[in-house]
C-alpha cells in the first residue's frame, strides 16, 4: 500500500483545488524542468500567478535579462541564472560555472521561483480583530505596532520584548536586527541556530577557537576517508554528495555513515554502523579507544599543538569496548572496522549536522567528534577537517552577525565595557547612549531568551526568571514556531502574549496555531530574491546574492522594515549611521559596517566590490582547491571565507592549516584563552608548528587591540612578519570553563530507554538561571519513563523542505512531491501494533512538565529504515495541532498546499547544558492506531 496523495481527511489537509489539478504523472525530472525552466505549466499544472501567463505570451524573441543569483534554501550556498522579464521572474537556468554545484539543482533549488509566484504570498499587512483578519495598509499597521511596543517599554521596560530572527536573512538584515535589539536595549533576541547548531558553535570554538566548518563541501574531493554521523546529506544537502561522491570514486575514499537510522547516505556508505541515537560521545570514545590501542594517533599533532590530552586519556578509560557495545548497541567488531578504516585512509573528514547536536549533550557531543580529528591528525589539512553541514541558507551568517541572545556581532560577547563599548564605536554612537537604553548595566551584559525556550518568560512567574518582566510581545520575524520543541507550551505563550508580530513572506504556523480574537499582526515580507545582499554558506564563503525581481504585491524588504520600526520608536537617526556617517547606499554601506566591526573572525576584506566581481568571474576558479587562476581575482579563494584579514587577503579556505603562510590563508589554532592554563600548562603551539613564513616558528599570543583596531594596521603588520593576528595556540580537549564537562562525558539521556544506565552515566544537575530561565536535567529524568514509553523518539527532514517548511509547503511542485506528514515506523513494530502502511496512528510523548501527554495523529509509513524501537518524524509540518485541522483559523485564501502535524508538538523536554539547544533526537514516546 503507497501512501495516498489525497488528504481530505480529519487531521490533515490539501487545498481542493490543489488535489484536483494534481498529475500522478509527474516525474522528478519532469517536475525539474517544469519548476526550474517555467516551461510546459500547461501540461504540469495550473499556472500559479497570472503575471506568469502575460510573460509567456510575449512576442519573440523574448527579452530575457539573465541575474546570478544564490539559491535560498539551505547553507549548500549553490548558484543559478534567474530569467526575468518585464520585472517577472520567467525561468531559471544552470550556472555552470560556480564553483560549488556546477549548474546542479536540488527540488527545492529547482523551485525557487515558487517562492515568489506563488498565489499563497501573503499580499497586506492584516491584523487580527474580533476572531477576523482585517487587511491594513503598511502606515497604519507600522504605527499600532509601534504604538502598542513604546506602551509595552514605558510600562515593563525594554525586556519585555523577544524577538526572533531568521536564517533566511542575509547578512545585512541579520546585522541591522541585531543592532536593532541593541538599540532598543535587550538581549531577548536569536534565532534558528539555537536549535540547530548552537552546540557545534559552543563546542568547537571552545576547542581550538573558532565555532564554524573548518574546510569546505569543495574540500571533501581530497578525502580519503569521509565518516558521517548524525546526517543525511542525501535529504538534507543533496548537492554535497557530488563532492562526497566524487571522492569516494576518484581517490577511493571509503564513506563510514553511522546513524541510528538507515539513511539514504547509509546507501552509499563502505560502512553503516548504526547506534542507539543518544550515545554519540561513547561511540567515539570507542573508536578513539582502538586508534590509541594500536597506535595509530597522530603523536606530532598531539603533543605540538593539543592541550589536555592526559585529562582526555584519562576519561578514556571508562570507555572499553564492552561497556561501548552495551551503550551504543555497537558490536565490538563494527567499531574495530571502522576505526581501522578512518586510521588507515588518511586525510579523512568528519562531517555532522543535528543529529549529533539536537542534544541535552550536544557541545560535549561535536566535542568529541573535534577530538577524534585532532588524534587523528585530520585537522589543518585538505581533505581533513570537521565539515559541519549547516540548515538554512544563511544560518551561518546570521551566526556571525550575533542574532543571539549570548553575544553581538562577531562572537564579541556582551560585555557592556568591552563588546559594546567596541560596537558603540563602530556605530557612532557614544557609549553612554547606548547604556542608557537598556534597564541597567547588569541586564545589558546578560545573556538572553533563547528560541529554544523564549515562552517561558512568558508563562512562568516573573519571580523564577532571570528578568524582573515578563515577555509581553514576540516578534517572529522569518521564523515560524512549528520549529520549536515543546509546541504546547509554545502555544500557551502565544495564547497569552499581549502583542505577537509575524513578519513572513507567507503566512505561517505562529499567526494561526493561537486561540486568540485579536493582538496578532501579519507583515508581509519580501523573499530573499526580492532583495540584495551577501550570504555565507556552511563553509564560510559569502557570496553576494542579487535581487531577482522587485518585492511583489505589497511585500517589503526586511531591511525597509527594520529602518521604518527604528524611526517611529524614536532611535532613527542613530540607527542608520555608523562612524563614518550616515547610510546612503543600502545594503552596501551596511555590508561596510559590518566589515569595519567584524575583526574577531576576519569578516574584514569581503568587500561589496571583490563579492561582485568573484560573480562574473566564477569561471576561473578551481573545483578543488577553490582558487581562482588569472583575471582579476587572481589568487582569491572563491568566496572569500573568513578569516580574509583585508581586502587585499585571499580568504581562508582550510583553517588552522599550517603548511601555507598566512598571507594565502594560513594559521595555526586561535590563541583565545591566553598563554597558561590555570593548571601552568602552556596553551601556545609548540616549536615548529607555526604556518609557513612566520617570523615566529612557534606558538605566540595574539596581536594587542586585534580585536578592536579599527584602522586595519594591526593585520597588516600581522601579516607582514607571517603572523596570524590572533597567535597560535593549542587546540584543547580539556575546557576548564565548562565545570560540568571539562573533558566530554556521555549522559544518558533525559528520558532514556536504558533506565539501568542513568545511575553510572548520569545527567547533569538543574540549573536556575539558564538563559533567564531555570532548566530541568536531574530532577525530570525517570527510571520508569520507559515503561509507558517504550519507543525512541526522534526527528529529520524531508528532501523538498526545510526548516518549518513554511515556504515550500505553499510551494505547490514541492508538495507534488512530499504531500504528507507521517511516522516511519519498523514493519515488526506496526504489525505489533495491529498498523499497516498509511493508517493514521497516535503518536504521544511523555508529559514532562504539564498535565498530560503531548499526542499527533499521523499516518504510518511502514520500513526498515528505523529500528523496531524507534520511531522517526519529520519536521517541517504545521497547520494541524493534536490531530485538528486548523484551516479554519488562516485568512481567506491562504491555506497552505501542504498541512499537517508538527514533529515538535510531541519532542520531549530536553535543553544541552552550555547552549540550550532543543533535544529533538533522543526522546520517548509510544503508538496506538487512531
Amino acid at each position: 500500500m503507497k501512501l495516498s496523495r489525497v488528504i481530505q481527511s480529519e487531521g490533515q489537509n490539501l487545498n481542493s483545488a490543489f488535489t484536483d489539478s494534481l498529475q500522478p504523472s509527474v516525474s522528478r525530472r519532469g517536475f525539474i524542468t517544469a519548476a526550474g525552466m517555467g516551461i510546459g505549466l500547461a501540461a504540469m499544472g495550473p499556472s500559479l500567478v497570472r503575471e506568469a501567463k502575460a510573460a509567456g505570451a510575449a512576442k519573440n524573441p523574448r527579452n530575457l535579462t539573465q541575474i546570478k543569483t544564490i539559491c535560498g534554501n539551505c547553507a549548500v550556498g549553490c548558484g543559478f541564472i534567474a530569467e526575468v522579464e518585464n520585472d517577472t521572474w520567467v525561468s531559471i537556468e544552470p550556472w555552470f560555472e560556480h564553483p560549488i554545484n556546477q549548474g546542479s539543482l536540488c527540488s527545492k533549488g529547482a523551485a525557487a521561483r515558487e517562492h515568489v509566484i506563488s498565489e499563497k504570498r501573503l499580499k497586506y499587512p492584516m491584523k487580527l480583530e474580533g476572531g477576523k483578519w482585517k487587511r491594513l495598509s503598511w502606515d497604519t499597521a507600522m504605527g499600532e505596532i509601534s504604538s502598542k511596543l513604546q506602551d509595552i517599554r514605558k510600562k515593563q521596560g525594554p525586556d519585555a520584548l523577544m524577538i526572533l530572527g531568521s536564517a533566511h536573512h542575509n547578512n545585512e538584515t541579520s546585522y541591522a536586527l541585531r543592532k536593532f535589539a541593541a538599540f532598543w536595549g535587550s538581549n531577548n533576541i536569536d534565532h534558528q541556530a539555537r536549535i540547530c547548531h548552537s552546540t557545534t558553535v559552543a563546542g568547537i570554538a571552545n576547542t581550538w577557537g573558532y565555532g564554524a566548518m573548518t574546510n569546505s563541501m569543495n574540500d571533501i574531493r581530497n578525502s580519503k576517508c569521509v565518516f558521517i554521523i548524525g546526517e543525511n546529506v542525501c535529504t538534507s544537502h543533496p548537492i554535497a554528495m557530488q563532492h562526497i561522491l566524487t571522492a569516494k570514486e576518484e581517490n577511493k575514499a571509503q564513506i563510514i555513515v553511522a546513524d541510528p537510522r538507515f539513511t539514504q547516505t547509509a546507501a552509499f556508505a563502505n560502512k553503516f554502523v548504526q547506534f542507539r541515537s543518544g550515545t554519540d560521545v561513547a561511540l567515539i570514545y570507542g573508536l578513539m579507544n582502538v586508534i590509541l590501542k594500536n597506535g595509530w594517533e597522530d603523536k606530532s599533532m598531539i603533543n605540538d599543538r593539543t592541550y589536555g590530552y592526559s585529562d582526555l586519556k584519562e576519561e578514556l578509560k571508562r570507555y572499553d569496548l564492552e561497556t561501548v557495545s552495551d551503550i551504543t548497541g555497537v558490536p565490538v567488531a563494527d567499531i574495530e572496522h571502522a576505526a581501522r578504516m578512518m586510521a588507515e585512509n588518511r586525510p579523512g573528514t568528519l562531517i555532522w549536522a543535528m543529529g549529533g547536536t539536537q542534544h541535552a549533550n550536544g557541545t560535549s557531543n561535536t566535542r568529541s567528534y573535534a577530538a577524534l580529528q585532532l588524534v587523528l591528525g585530520n585537522m589543518g589539512k585538505p581533505g581533513g577537517g570537521c565539515n559541519i553541514f549547516r540548515g538554512h541558507d544563511n544560518v551561518q551568517g546570521a551566526t556571525d552577525l550575533g542574532v543571539l541572545s549570548n553575544t553581538l556581532p562577531g562572537y564579541y560577547g556582551l560585555g557592556v565595557n568591552s563588546a559594546y563599548k567596541h560596537w558603540s564605536n563602530v556605530w557612532g554612537v557614544e557609549h553612554d547612549w547606548m547604556k542608557s537604553r537598556f534597564k541597567d548595566e547588569k541586564i545589558m551584559g546578560k545573556k538572553g531568551f533563547t528560541v529554544a525556550r523564549w515562552y517561558e518568560g512568558v508563562l512562568m512567574d516573573k519571580k523564577e526568571l532571570g528578568q524582573d518582566v515578563n515577555v509581553h510581545a514576540a516578534f517572529y520575524w522569518g521564523h515560524s514556531c512549528n520549529s520549536q520543541s515543546q509546541m504546547d507550551r509554545v502555544k500557551t505563550a502565544l495564547d497569552k502574549v499581549e502583542l505577537l508580530v509575524d513578519i513572513d513572506p507567507f503566512v505561517t504556523t505562529t499567526s494561526i496555531l493561537p486561540d486568540r480574537k485579536d493582538g496578532v499582526y501579519i507583515l508581509p515580507a519580501a523573499t530573499v530574491y526580492e532583495q540584495a545582499g551577501s550570504v555565507t554558506n556552511s563553509n564560510r564563503d559569502i557570496q553576494w546574492r542579487n535581487q531577482v525581481v522587485k518585492p511583489v504585491w505589497e511585500s517589503r524588504k526586511d531591511l525597509d522594515i527594520i529602518i521604518d520600526l527604528a524611526e517611529r520608536l524614536g532611535f532613527g537617526n542613530e540607527f542608520k549611521k555608523n562612524r563614518n556617517g550616515a547610510w546612503k547606499q543600502l545594503p552596501e554601506d551596511i555590508t561596510r559596517e559590518w566589515n569595519l566591526g567584524m575583526r574577531t573572525i576576519g569578516m574584514t576584506g569581503q568587500t561589496v566590490e571583490r563579492m561582485k566581481r568573484q560573480q562574473e568571474w566564477g569561471h576561473a576558479f578551481d573545483l578543488k582547491t577553490k582558487i581562482a587562476e588569472g583575471g582579476p581575482c587572481d589568487g582569491e579563494q572563491w568566496g572569500l571565507p573568513w578569516p580574509c584579514w583585508t581586502d587585499k587577503h585571499p580568504g581562508s579556505h582550510v583553517l588552522y592549516r599550517t603548511s601555507i603562510p598566512v598571507s594565502k590563508g594560513g594559521m595555526g589554532f586561535r590563541a583565545r584563552w591566553g598563554t597558561k592554563a590555570p593548571d601552568g600548562r602552556t596553551l601556545l603551539a609548540g616549536r615548529g608548528s607555526a604556518p609557513v613564513a612566520s617570523s615566529i616558528n612557534e606558538g605566540y599570543a595574539e596581536m594587542k587591540n586585534w580585536k578592536t583596531d579599527l584602522t586595519g594596521k594591526v593585520f597588516e603588520e600581522a601579516i607582514a612578519k607571517g603572523l596570524a593576528p590572533y597567535g597560535n595556540g593549542r587546540a584543547r580537549f580539556h575546557v576548564w570553563t565548562f565545570k560540568d564537562d571539562p573533558v566530554p562525558k556521555h549522559r544518558e539521556p533525559i528520558h532514556s530507554p536504558r533506565p539501568d544506565l542513568i545511575t553510572d552515566w548520569v545527567t547533569y544537575d538543574d540549573v536556575k538561571d539558564h538563559y533567564r530561565v531555570p532548566t530541568l536535567f536531574k530532577s525530570l529524568q525517570k527510571a520508569d519513563w520507559v515503561k509507558k514509553f517504550p519507543l525512541i523518539l526522534s526527528s529529520g527532514r524531508q528532501v523538498e523542505f526545510e526548516g518549518g517548511g513554511n515556504s515550500e509547503r505553499n510551494c505547490w511542485w514541492l508538495v507534488e512531491l512530499q504531500p504528507e506528514m507521517y511516522a516511519e515506523i519498523h514493519p515488526r513494530l506496526a504489525n505489533d501494533n495491529r498498523i499497516r502502511h498509511g493508517d493514521f496512528i497516535w503518536v504521544e510523548s511523555p508529559e514532562d512538565t504539564d498535565s498530560e501527554p503531548s499526542r499527533i495523529k499521523v499516518k504510518a509509513k511502514v520500513t526498515r529504515r528505523v529500528s523496531p524501537d524507534m520511531v522517526y518524524l519529520p519536521f517541517h509540518w504545521g497547520g494541524v495541532f493534536n490531530g485538528k485541522d486548523l484551516s479554519d483559523k488562516y485568512p481567506e485564501g491562504y491555506i497552505p498546499y501542504g498541512m499537517g502535524e508538527s514533529a515538535n508538538t510531541v519532542m520531549n523536554y530536553g535543553y544541552d547544558r552550555i547552549t540550550q539547544m532543543q533535544e529533538t533526537k533522543t526522546g520517548l514516546c509510544r503508538i496506538m492506531k487512531a
